[in-house]
């Protein structure tokens, strides 16, 4: 009786450190889909999170849940999960926020989630314990899904620049100002589905572990949705200030045009990954994206080095969360 009720709060404690990775999620990524709509002054700051926050959430109702099946039951053999495991990705992808957030770093959220889990399954199983398909298609849009922001960002620029060729430039910042609201919904929407689901798929991973769901269960329970939802708006409300400048202003000045084109280029390419299931970096996304506007004007207008040093967070991102994940779950071991 005694260990089962152990059990049962060991379960309780890492929902709960869940939910605070996606609340944190949510704080850290709320720059992604806030900082062109800021830092071109079509909402003031709070406006803007607050507008976030209300489509973050209201993507509970637009996507199906093939991230979280992905992250939930696609990433690892079945058997190998426990709560150690858990722990100790959860560990590694926490930390790992908290370090890139205080040097506002624009680093990946996701991808700190996914190493964190490799992590910890190495540091229990070894590599076999991984379904290979899995990560190799995440690792994949680690490349993917900035370059194809770039390239619908790029797109949308030049596509724009020719559907507005006559028109004054006072004019098109006008109408652009009013768009901007419908493209940073549309981020905002996209954020919300693909991000929300992550947690919700490590929750579900734990819950099946420990006995309280099925793996074969079609859907995580209701609780799990509304919950991560909830979080992960929360968190963007709150927002993450020290990322926006960089995100805003640093790697390109952009204006009401140049953010619109970049707002919905990302959104077009996370509606496409969360349709195919593909947990992807929404930091990534917007990156390329918004270095995409930057290129159609001229080579010079990206500051290059800004960008390369995001990259390098990215590259550091699954390894760096991995280590502290592997260290989470030896500790865990010497807990509970």
């Amino acid at each position: 009786m005694q260990a089962a009720q152990t059990a049962l709060w060991v379960v309780v404690l890492l929902v709960i450190l869940a939910i605070a990775f996606d609340f944190m999620n949510g704080f850290h990524d709320a720059a992604n889909s806030i900082a062109t709509v800021v830092s071109t002054g079509v909402l003031k700051p709070g406006q803007a999170v607050v507008f976030a926050a209300f489509f973050n959430l209201i993507a509970i109702a637009v996507f199906h849940y093939s991230v979280a099946a992905t992250v939930g039951k696609g990433i690892v053999q079945p058997g190998v999960v426990d709560t150690h495991v858990v722990f100790g990705a959860l560990t590694g992808a926490i930390t790992w926020n908290l370090v890139t957030w205080y040097y506002g770093i624009p680093s990946s959220s996701s991808h700190a989630l996914i190493g964190g889990i490799v992590g910890a399954v190495m540091a229990k199983a070894g590599a076999h314990a991984l379904v290979s398909a899995g990560i190799l298609k995440t690792v994949a849009f680690i490349f993917i899904s900035p370059l194809l922001g770039f390239l619908l960002g790029s797109l949308m620029m030049v596509l724009v620049y020719w559907v507005c060729r006559r028109a004054t430039p006072s004019k098109v910042d006008r109408w652009f100002r009013r768009l901007q609201l419908v493209s940073a919904g549309a981020y905002s929407l996209g954020h919300g589905g693909n991000d929300a689901q992550k947690t919700i798929g490590i929750i579900w991973m734990l819950l099946i572990a420990t006995g309280y769901a099925s793996a074969s269960d079609a859907a995580p329970p209701t609780w799990t949705i509304v919950c991560c939802y909830m979080a992960i708006a929360a968190g963007t409300m709150f927002g993450g200030w020290r990322i926006v400048k960089t995100m805003g202003q640093k790697i390109t000045k952009l204006k009401p045009v140049g953010g619109f084109c970049a707002e919905t280029g990302g959104a077009l390419t996370l509606f496409l990954a969360t349709w195919l299931g593909i947990p992807v970096s929404t930091t990534h996304t917007i990156t390329g994206a918004i270095v995409g506007v930057g290129s159609t004007q001229r080579a010079s207008a990206v500051r290059w080095g800004v960008a390369g040093n995001i990259v390098w967070a990215w590259v550091l991102t699954i390894p760096a969360a991995a280590f502290v994940a592997a260290v989470g779950y030896w500790v865990s071991l010497q807990i509970f």
